[in-house]
């Protein structure tokens, strides 16, 4: 598959998504901390805190583990969106996703 890829894209050029992961895979490498899923990192482990919470019982809460809550929160791999979802219900948040055009 790597060969397909790599022999496409002497020929043709990249198609959006391609472009859109290319560009996903950099701020990951780079560790850019403004990727979205390290402010929802900050803002669980900001909001568990202040709510009193251990992250075994936010785990609890949510249905997962408390090992799960703590990758999550030192940014490990991102959470799937219905367990974002059961995260902010645990910690009486709205889960927001914005799709803002760039500039």
């Amino acid at each position: 598959m790597l060969a397909t890829m790599a022999a496409r894209s002497h020929r043709e050029p990249k198609l959006p998504l391609e472009r859109s992961l290319e560009r996903l895979r950099e701020r990951i490498a780079t560790g850019d901390r403004g990727w979205f899923f390290a402010q929802i990192a900050d803002k669980v482990s900001e909001r568990r805190v202040a709510m009193g919470l251990s992250q075994r019982e936010l785990a609890e809460l949510v249905g997962t583990t408390q090992s799960a809550i703590a990758r999550l929160e030192r940014g490990g791999r991102p959470p799937r969106i219905d367990t974002l979802l059961r995260i902010a219900e645990a910690l009486d948040c709205e889960l927001l996703v914005e799709l803002v055009p760039r500039g």
